[in-house]
């Protein structure tokens, strides 16, 4: 990035910045103290566990499929039952310990007790782990830990295209239960239900939101209390609790054994969202809501669709389902419905979330955002984002039609992005936290060969399916590399022909241009050097402003900065001034607002007499950019397709002057 890139933050985070606990959503956290404890439970109920929250829909129908061989068809084809025995015992038990025990290790140990304790002062997240990664290694900070939050971002997009796709073809599939012949419609309903969930994200969420933890509860409820009404049917699914079944399966079906665990983190999808959330409602409520309601409700179900399994072998053809009476179907398909909307709801706003930290951190380029609520900056809404998603999520729903299907494509991008958690966690664990190096890998390595051994599973379906995450994790990781190397070189290169500032400022005091009244702010990302739009300025107009601001933005390794540490003020000369203002990777940067803070040091500041500078840059490829050409026209159509500055830095259009610049990369 050089010296004319007003155009976004620039990479560096400052180390001396700590931000404070103001919120949660980037407006007011609420305070676990005086707000209600409940309150945020409840809400953590509706956002954080709307995923693996439908997961029983379709997790246990699949791995006992699994397990016994009698899925035929695949990608793009139908789903032939052809179970005339009764599964075999210790096959069913086995494959609810194996759920069980990945519920309690993945998701309790991990997640809620581990990662939960990773914070960054209260936000969590793969990005966040990148970013404390960093502040630990120090200068050892390497090429390595961004490569891993690149495939981690990359991965947790996958999730957010396959979620909403599986989890409402999973619900709306409900219907064949009670109306067969709706069957043929399934894929044009889920269609319907998904365009019109993502044409609603412009409005906002906030009113949706305050239904969806209420709803959620009563669909938990419904879970545990459909589980139980079933477990009667066989109760001796509870020897499940025993892990020794489910080792027991893995030495009794070698043959089957990866095939089912490609199948068993179906129910462990959205595990990652816990800790991705954890800045909305704090670590307590999270884990209260999973210790108290999720996981008991979850494990009745499993546990009821299982005593159901083996009481009906036929029931395995929707074992969800099929727990109901039949009079109520309707109702629970209805319910479901809005179950997986919400859980397609909580990634798609991770996905926004998850944009906006990764343009804060340098890799993406700038795209529009907007705000969806006047009190919380933390609701926000990306059309373009928002607009590749629903192609994305379409196109998948067409392609393979059933959940059982597109359950194929699932597990690579969970446990991938998974992976990359632990990889980070270890470096965090180790030198961040500070433990010592045999007990890091002794905490860690338990969690990173499950992991592994769950990708390796579900590497088995990439020819089904699960190339669909691999594909777009590759488009993904080449944009942000692609992305982060150009602005690399860019800003090596433009390094090179940069004037010092402060050579410049004796210069033009020892022969001073023509005044002009106001202050002039130039907008660079390296203070050192003279701005390119000054030095346009200065060689086109002939003039200088009586106050002249060289201001830099940049992103902080914290999610956010209070005001007080979000402004620096220093003096160069009585009519130059650096500012140095500073955001972090989850806010989104405002530069009036961030130098109206400098009224309080005494510094006026009057938004109608400031003309804000920027430089426009045309780039063109360039032989010896260190680059392949490909690569280099892909950075350049990325500069291209990038939100203009004055919209992303919140600055009045009318109160900005643009001066173009050619530079080559």
């Amino acid at each position: 990035m050089g010296h004319d890139n007003q155009d976004r933050p620039d990479q560096t985070r400052p180390e001396d910045h700590r931000s404070g606990l103001d919120d949660g959503h980037g407006g007011s956290r609420p305070s676990h103290s005086t707000g209600s404890y409940a309150a945020l439970a409840l809400g953590a109920l509706g956002v954080v566990y709307g995923d693996i929250g439908t997961s029983p829909l379709y997790a246990l129908r699949e791995t006992v499929l699994a397990a016994t061989g009698s899925v035929a068809g695949g990608h793009g084809g139908a789903v032939d039952i052809a179970l005339t025995t009764a599964v075999p015992r210790e096959v069913i038990i086995g494959v609810l310990s194996l759920i069980l025990w990945s519920l309690v290790i993945v998701v309790t140990l991990k997640y809620v007790v581990l990662l939960l304790s990773a914070d960054n002062n209260g936000e969590g997240g793969t990005l966040t782990l990148v970013a404390l990664a960093q502040r630990a290694l120090g200068r050892m900070r390497g090429g390595v830990v961004l490569f891993l939050g690149m495939a981690g971002a990359a991965l947790f997009y996958g999730d957010a295209v396959i979620t909403p796709a599986i989890s409402v073809l999973s619900a709306v599939e409900g219907i064949k239960l009670v109306t067969p012949a709706l069957e043929d419609y399934v894929v044009t309903i889920a269609s319907g239900i998904l365009i019109a969930l993502f044409l609603v994200q412009s409005r906002g969420t906030a009113k949706v939101a305050n239904f969806f933890g209420p709803l959620m509860l009563i669909w938990f409820t419904v879970l545990a209390g459909l589980g139980i009404y079933h477990i009667a049917d066989d109760v001796g699914v509870f020897a499940s609790i025993n892990p020794y079944w489910g080792v027991r399966f893995f030495y009794d079906h070698p043959g089957v054994s990866l095939a089912v665990l490609g199948s068993v983190c179906l129910a462990v999808t959205g595990a990652e969202a816990l800790y991705a959330d954890m800045g909305h409602f704090g670590r307590g409520p999270i884990r209260s809501a999973w210790i108290f309601m999720v996981f008991p409700a979850l494990w009745l179900n499993y546990l009821g669709q299982g005593a159901l399994i083996l009481s009906d072998p036929t029931a395995i053809d929707n074992p969800f389902y099929k727990l109901a009476p039949e009079g109520l179907i309707l109702p629970l398909v209805v319910m479901a419905t809005m179950a997986t909307i919400i859980a397609s709801q909580a990634v798609i706003t991770g996905a926004f979330s998850l944009t906006r930290q990764a343009i804060q951190l340098g890799l993406l380029p700038r795209l529009e955002i907007r705000h969806t609520s006047e009190t919380t900056s933390g609701q926000i809404y990306i059309p373009r984002v928002n607009t590749l998603l629903l192609v994305v999520v379409l196109v998948l729903v067409w392609t393979f039609r059933t959940s059982s299907n597109l359950s194929h494509a699932y597990g690579i991008s969970v446990f991938g992005a998974m992976m990359v958690d632990s990889l980070l966690a270890f470096i965090v664990i180790w030198k961040g936290w500070r433990w010592g190096l045999l007990a890091t890998i002794a905490v860690v390595t338990p969690f990173l060969i499950i992991d592994i051994a769950f990708v390796s599973a579900n590497l088995l379906k990439l020819f089904s399916g699960g190339y669909v995450p691999v594909l777009l994790a590759i488009i993904l990781i080449a944009l942000m590399w692609t992305w982060v190397r150009g602005t690399k070189i860019l800003f090596d290169k433009t390094r090179k022909t940069d004037v010092p500032l402060l050579e410049l400022v004796g210069m033009l005091s020892k022969s001073p241009p023509h005044r002009v009244k106001g202050m002039a702010v130039f907008l660079t990302s390296d203070p050192e050097t003279a701005p390119a739009s000054l030095l346009h300025n200065l060689k086109h107009n002939k003039v200088l402003h009586e106050r002249n601001v060289i201001l830099t933005v940049r992103s902080a390794d914290t999610p956010r900065v209070t005001d007080e540490e979000r402004v620096r003020l220093s003096r160069i000369t009585d009519d130059f001034w650096r500012v140095e203002m500073v955001y972090g990777y989850m806010e989104s940067p405002n530069v009036p607002k961030g130098l109206a803070i400098l009224r309080k040091q005494g510094f006026k500041f009057d938004i109608m007499s400031t003309s804000f500078f920027l430089s426009r840059r045309s780039i063109k490829a360039s032989p010896q950019s260190g680059m392949p050409v490909w690569q280099d026209n892909f950075y350049i159509s990325l500069t291209k397709s990038a939100t203009d500055a004055t919209s992303f830095f919140q600055i009045p259009t009318g109160r900005v002057v643009e001066v173009g610049t050619q530079v080559t990369v």
